[in-house]
């Protein structure tokens, strides 16, 4: 069962006691000064004696200086306690996301897991820093205001307490009327980022099929649909200044009313009227905070329900506690395996059945969209079979451990991803104890060598590897994979970036590896030596064999082979 986002406050309880403490102790200072200013005018200023102002106005310098300090206090105490509590929920966050089965990331999205990593984290750690502020300063000023008031002419103090009850009134109207819109502000922001990402990602085809003008017509409506809802929110938060301002002012008209009557009658003093007019000032600036922490409180309460979402997933990969046993002369078994990528959506996969013994080279092809990379995506239990079974070395793959399936299995596929720091760390992410020995050994195999001497382990290598050329990122990944030193090895189109005789070089040196191999390709020259080569069509076996066997009974085959078979052995 997943924590609440409360219970990430727990380490942190003294800091979350102490910042609204010292908050309220601040706030108590703040309340005398009226009463300061009050004695200073009726006995400093009217009976003229200037050594009592003196001493009334270092009191205020003191309480000013005493209150800065306090202030500070709360403030520093508030921001730890905020920002401890987010770096914890953001670590379990991401936790949780690593945790997600490729299935789950599929359905959330990425742009949305985002928002929440960024966006909503940020509001929600806002929220926090300000609660512990504001959220019991503000009323206590409020009322503490209206209490001082009381004391100091208990007819005069009536107004404020006609003025309390209209200013909650409203407060509350504007919050019920702002959640419901914020929360659409943060939904909308998922689509237009979730739009960015795709032009991002995607830019060199948008670019080649011309169609920068209709991408840009597409986000500039899912944009200005964002930027309208933060328009309505926005304008609902706009009105709550200027109408908690005019109740306010309307009050002190009220007040200068009586107190001018009463002044003139001699019941009431001119200190008095000036403090009951700056409590009335204090509630004013105390009530656009609460507003304005209303509204801060509002975004992270929506940012909250939003994190706690992906808190609630229930991931769809279970692990088991089977450790790494490679024993079983069987490798790869599938038995009746079918997939599909949602419920009711067409199987990928139908009835998919083989067996590979430890040590092999299997081969798997097939025709654009006949599932090469489901296949793939199966054995590294990116994700589950619909139906059918998978057993790796005997065991069904749903027994192994999370760490035990990652040693077992290494995939490298077509797109290769690299990570931002050096062409070392990149290697070394798989096995950091990695010696230079062991990596200049896997760069061999992976024929990456050669240009690895010449740019140096410690070369940048930028995020997504994109100051390398793609043969020399697939090239690196392969090597990654191989430094690894996994049971099985699934190289999903892996080398397609490479030309035909580097590529066998390769094959030549993977073959020697004590690994078993699943070479899925488009090319018929990857499949010549390996023991065992299916013939995918539209998610279906067509064929199973080696390469002169499927030559004779498959047409499917013989079709990819005899295509490219000229122009393949010129190039090896």
């Amino acid at each position: 069962m997943e924590k609440s986002l409360m219970s990430y406050m727990r380490p942190y309880r003294k800091e979350c006691v102490l910042a609204p403490l010292f908050k309220l102790l601040e706030a108590l200072l703040e309340l005398f000064v009226p009463l300061v200013v009050a004695s200073i005018i009726d006995v400093g200023i009217s009976g003229g004696d200037v050594p009592y102002i003196l001493k009334m106005c270092l009191l205020l310098v003191a309480l000013a200086i005493l209150g800065l300090s306090v202030s500070i206090t709360a403030q520093y105490f508030s921001a730890r306690a905020a920002s401890l509590y987010s770096r914890d929920v953001k670590a379990a966050l991401f936790r949780k996301i690593e945790s997600l089965g490729k299935a789950d990331l599929d359905k959330v999205g990425e742009a949305t897991l985002i928002t929440r990593m960024t966006s909503d984290m940020n509001l929600l750690q806002n929220g926090v820093n300000m609660t512990l502020r504001l959220l019991l300063r503000s009323p206590f000023v409020v009322f503490g205001a209206a209490i001082m008031a009381f004391t100091v002419n208990v007819k005069a103090a009536l107004v404020f307490a006609v003025t309390i009850p209209l200013l909650a009134l409203a407060v509350v109207i504007f919050m019920s009327i702002s959640l419901p819109r914020f929360k659409k502000v943060q939904a909308l922001l998922d689509k237009v980022l979730s739009r960015t990402r795709e032009n991002l990602v995607g830019v060199r085809v948008i670019r080649a099929f011309a169609l920068e003008e209709s991408e840009e017509k597409a986000f500039r409506e899912e944009n200005r649909s964002l930027y309208l809802m933060q328009l309505a929110a926005s304008r609902i938060s706009i009105l709550t200044n200027p109408v908690t301002s005019a109740i306010i002012n309307l009050s002190i008209i009220a007040l200068l009313y009586y107190g001018a009557i009463n002044v003139n009658a001699g019941s009431l003093s001119q200190g008095e009227l000036v403090a009951l007019i700056n409590y009335m000032n204090q509630i004013l600036v105390e009530l656009i905070k609460l507003a304005n922490l209303i509204i801060t409180i509002t975004k992270a309460i929506n940012s909250g329900y939003r994190i706690s979402d992906v808190f609630r997933i229930k991931s769809s990969i279970g692990y088991g506690s089977s450790l790494r046993d490679d024993s079983s002369d069987v490798a790869i078994s599938f038995e009746n395996v079918s997939f599909s990528y949602s419920e009711g959506a067409k199987d990928a996969l139908s009835d998919i059945s083989f067996t590979l013994k430890k040590g092999e080279v299997l081969g798997v092809i097939g025709g654009t969209g006949s599932g090469k990379s489901t296949l793939s995506a199966l054995i590294a239990r990116l994700y589950d079979a619909r139906a059918g079974e998978i057993r790796l070395f005997g065991k069904d793959i749903r027994e192994y451990g999370e760490d035990a399936l990652s040693d077992t299995v290494s995939v490298v596929l077509q797109k290769a991803r690299l990570f931002k720091g050096t062409i070392r760390s990149n290697l070394q992410f798989v096995k950091k104890d990695a010696s230079e020995e062991e990596m200049m050994r896997a760069l061999e195999i992976a024929r990456a060598k050669e240009f690895v001497d010449k740019k140096g382990l410690d070369a940048t290598v930028e995020a997504l590897g994109r100051n390398l050329s793609g043969g020399q990122r697939q090239r690196l990944s392969i090597a990654r994979a191989v430094l690894k030193g996994s049971a099985i090895m699934v190289l999903d189109d892996s080398s397609s970036a490479l030309d035909y005789k580097t590529e066998s070089e390769l094959r030549a040196e993977l073959s020697k590896l004590d690994s078993t191999l699943v070479i899925i390709s488009q090319r018929a020259s990857s499949m010549l030596h390996a023991d065992k080569i299916i013939v995918l069509d539209d998610g279906k076996i067509s064929a199973i064999g080696t390469h002169d066997e499927l030559l004779k009974s498959s047409s499917i085959y013989s079709e990819i082979y005899y295509t490219q078979f000229e122009k393949e052995v010129r190039s090896v």
